[in-house]
This record gives C-alpha cells, structure tokens and sequence, in this order.
C-alpha cells in the first residue's frame, strides 16, 4: 500500500502499527543488502584468485623460466626495501612502489669477448705452408730471408672408432701318455680374462661409452642403436638394456660402500621426482613411481644415491636414513615430517622453496603490477643470500663462518619474522601472497637451522641439482621398461653423479671401474673404487698404462 501525506491514518496506534512494519521491512532489507554485500566479497575473492591462478599459469607456460628477477623488478623491491621497518606493517607497500624514483646504477666493466685458446693435452699435428721458392725472390734479385712465423689453430674431429678384442686362449695337451699320468685335466686352457659381464662381448670400454651417451648425454639407447647402425656395428637396444641392469647388479657391493659413506657425513640432502615405469607387477602403465636421490658424504667428498620406489610415502626416506645421525635437509614436502621426531637427526629446510612461493606472487601480477608486499619478501631472503655468498667470497668455513651468520643473518631473520607475523594477519590466507607467507612460517624453525652449522646451506640445492640430470634424461628417454630397469638406472646415475662431484670424466671413471671391479673382492677393494678415493691423476694413469698394454 502506498502512502502520502495525504492519506496517512490520524490515530497514534495505526501510525505505530505503520512504523513496525516499515521497520521490520527495512530490517529485512538490510539483512538482504548484507548478505549480497557478502556474496559480491566473496565472489570478488575468487575473481581474484582464479586470476592470480590464471595469470601465474600463463607465466609459467610463457614466461620466463628463470626464478631470477629482472633489473625492474630488483629496483621496485629496493624501493620497498629501503623504507624504515617500522613502517612496513602499515601497508603502504603498493604506493611507495608506484612512485617514479630515479637511481644510479654503477659502472661495470665487460671482458672482451674472444675465441679461448685449444686445450693443450690435445695432440697436435703440424702442417706447415711455406711460399714458393719464385715468390721468396725480392723484386731487387735478392733472396729473401724468413724473418718469423704466424700460428693459427683449428680443432679436427676424428669420429668413434671401434675395434674387435680377439681373445686367442692357447689349449696344451701332453702327446706322450696322453694325460694318463696327471690326476687334472687331459687338455689345459688359459683361463679367460675377468669381465664385469661374464661371457659378454662388451668390453668396460663399450659398456662405459654406452652409458655415458645414455645417463650424462640423455642419449637413448634406441638412438644409440641408430648411431651404431650407420658405421656398421648392429648392436640392439634390448643388449644395451640387458648390460645395463646387469653392470649395475654388479656394482651392487661398490653401491652400498656409497651408501655407507653418505650416511658417514654430518648432512644428508634428501629430494625425488617422478619417473613413470611400464612394466610393474599390480601397476597400470600410467602409475606414477618416484625416482629418490640422497646426497651426503663426509665434507669434499660427496656422495649421491639414487633410489627408485614406487611410492613417494614417507617410508621410502624413513628406510634409507633408519639409524642416521645428523642434519637432514629437504624441501617442505610433508613426507619428510616424520623427521621431527627422529632421535639424533635435525631438520633443515629449504629458502629456495619459500622464495619460490613469493617468486609465484610477482609472475602473476605480471609487468603492469605494482611492487607490493612479495617483493618485501624477497628483498629479505635477497639479503640472507648475499650474506652468504659475500662470507664465501672472504673463504669463511667452520667457526668464522658461525659467527659472521650469528652477527650478519640471526638479526635479518628476527626482522623478516616480525615482519610476517604482521602481514599474515592483514593477507586474505587463500592468496598467493598468504599461502606464501603461511608456508615460510609453517617453515621457519627448519627455515633458521641452517644458521647453527657451518656445514649447513640455505637451501636445499644440492639435491636439486642432482635430480636435475635424471629430469633431463627423463625428458629424452621418457620411461623405465620395468623396475629392474629402473634400479639399474638408478645404480648408474648414482656412480655417474657421485663421479661428477668429485671431479672425475664420467665415461673414465666408468671405464676404471668396470676394468677393475672383476677383481675386487673385500669392503676396502670395493671401498677404493669409490670416485671419493680417486682423482682425475688416478684416471689418467690409469689410462696410459692401459695403452702400453695395447697390442697396438
């Protein structure tokens, strides 16, 4: 019903009767106002993360890969950065950023760029291109003199050469009592050479050379079998497969000497990725298995093991590290978490893992976004690193290192601290930003640990990188046959990569190890076949006694 001035009732009750109603009716109103107040919020929200969603999707399939920040974005953080502490939990972030501020940027110097001289341990082979003996005649009548001599290098390739072993064992037999006065045998042989596979017609050299194209190159073995086709060795990839698994079941004692030694050390980095095998009992040929690496060792002489299981629980690393003693580091997976109550054992995590997180916040505010509270973090953990690396520089180790981290990075930790406990109570927790900031507090007390120990780093890039060559492969080769495929692989890698850390050639190394593993036979034989216990001297001797003993 409508009503005006005119129309409006005279008496006291029908006009209060009119004002109940109309009170209950805005009552009403105002309840439907809050509640679509409420829902546009909420809708706003996930309109908002969808799009950082969106938006972090899109850089990662066509952005830049590299975590690394851009110039632009390294001055808007030290903009933000540069402000007093106290007044970073006022949120005034975004302006501050948003200001033009113009600032110098000192003078570098650039090498010249230029062609590197040829290694000198290649052999050299002299051509020499002199001038005809007409054109050494001056046009005076004299003969003209050599006065120097101009030197240029080029770098041959002379291709894979291969070879045949012809293995001639000489048989003896007596002719004149026709072995009748001899208890042993009527004809005696020379006995065949040791092989790391007995009865194969690869040689240490070949399977040394096969699995270096496969496991440092990502060479496959079906590539492999292509390569050899074309000078004319037929060798299929089903034997190259077939060596693999048995090479590494031999190396089996020399494995768990590396194993041994990772646990010996006072860290153990600790990581896995995934790696899909075909062939597995009760598993469909989609299932995903995991590929783990550990990497320990005492210090300067690191080791890496990698383990292949089907699972990624936490059972898998509870089984390698049962017994252990000392720190181990890992990212934030929550597989890892028994860890906390491991007797013994101190729990570091990983900063390259929580800047990961506030590395997501910038790429999906994209270039047009203003700096904010993200690159606050960043400045932060920006700092904690180049304490580190400037600590480095000086050659700081042990104690020295200790106490420079205790003076330098103890009090930049104290202030991102509080600086978080602020921003997460005034960050939406569903954001990028506030899943950031919630992680890297989830994390901080493992985040910290890394200060009490010189033998301690920020992060857990140790163990990335070695994951970083089975990836790699595993983009070229794609799959494991079977899971005995998959161990050997991981064998393999394992003493490729503990190689690589200590500064040895792959492929020698390997070529070392399958000439002299026939004959190993005690933990201290098997335990000097260790890349820890050699050095790249030990290779290359070994390498040149094996040529005097070349037939040819």
């Amino acid at each position: 019903m409508q009503f005006s001035p005119e129309n409006l009732p005279d008496d006291i009750p029908s006009l209060k009767g009119m004002v109940i109603s109309f009170s209950r009716e805005n009552q009403r109103f105002c309840e439907e106002n809050r509640h679509l107040s409420e829902s546009q919020h909420r809708y706003e929200m996930e309109n908002k993360l969808l799009r950082e969603q969106v938006l972090l999707m899109k850089a990662k399939l066509f952005g830049r890969k590299s975590e690394k920040l851009s110039p632009e974005e390294e001055s808007e953080q030290q903009l933000l950065f540069d402000e007093p502490a106290e007044d970073l939990g006022n949120d005034p972030d975004s302006e501050r950023a948003g200001a033009e501020q113009t600032i110098e940027v000192p003078a570098h110097t650039r090498k010249k760029a230029g062609r590197k001289p040829l290694p000198e341990n290649l052999p050299r082979v002299i051509m020499e291109h002199d001038l005809k003996e007409e054109e050494k005649v001056c046009a005076c009548g004299c003969t003209m003199e050599r006065i120097g001599e101009e030197i240029s290098e080029q770098l041959e390739v002379i291709p894979a050469k291969m070879r045949v072993i012809r293995h001639v064992r000489y048989k003896y037999a007596c002719k004149c009592c026709e072995g009748v006065e001899d208890d042993g045998p009527t004809v005696k042989i020379a006995p065949a050479p040791e092989q790391i596979i007995p009865k194969s017609m690869a040689t240490p050299s070949l399977l040394a050379y096969i699995f270096t194209a496969k496991f440092v190159d990502a060479l496959p073995f079906y590539r492999q079998e292509k390569i050899f086709a074309r000078i004319g060795v037929e060798l299929s990839r089903t034997s190259m497969c077939t060596w693999a698994m048995k090479a590494a079941e031999r190396c089996g004692p020399v494995l768990d000497m590396l194993h041994a030694e990772i646990r010996s050390g006072p860290l153990i980095n600790a990581d896995e990725t995934t790696v899909q095998v075909l062939d597995e009992p009760g598993r469909p040929s989609t299932s995903t298995s995991y590929m783990w690496v550990f990497r320990g060792g005492p210090p300067g002489k690191p080791g890496l093991i990698y383990h292949y299981h089907p699972s990624r629980a936490s059972e898998v690393a509870e089984t390698f590290l049962a017994g252990y003693r000392g720190y181990v580091q890992t990212d934030g997976y929550q597989g890892y978490n028994f860890l906390q109550g491991l007797e013994g054992v101190e729990h570091v995590g990983c900063w390259a893992h929580a800047r990961r997180k506030f590395v997501e916040v910038v790429q999906a505010r994209g270039k047009k976004g203003k700096a904010g509270s993200a690159d606050v973090a960043l400045q932060y953990i920006q700092k904690l690193y180049r304490i580190e690396h400037e600590a480095k520089g000086r050659g700081l180790n042990g104690e020295e290192l200790s106490r420079e981290r205790e003076r330098t990075s103890k009090p930049v930790l104290e202030e991102f601290k509080a600086w978080l406990d602020k921003k997460v109570l005034q960050t939406p927790p569903k954001g990028l930003l506030g899943k950031a900031i919630a992680y890297t507090l989830g994390q901080w007390d493992r985040l910290v640990r890394y200060v009490d120990s010189p033998y301690l780093t920020p992060d857990n890039n140790l163990a990335e990188n070695a994951i970083r060559p089975f990836v790699v492969g595993r983009k070229n080769w794609l799959f494991s046959g079977n899971a005995q495929g998959a161990r050997a692989s991981a064998a393999l890698y394992s003493l490729i990569e503990t190689a690589k850390a200590n500064g040895l050639e792959p492929y020698s190394y390997l070529r070392y190890l399958f000439e002299r593993l026939p004959h190993a036979h005690a933990e201290d034989e098997y335990r000097a076949l260790l890349p820890q216990y050699l050095s790249p001297a030990d290779l290359v001797a070994a390498q040149q006694k094996q040529k005097t003993l070349d037939p040819e």
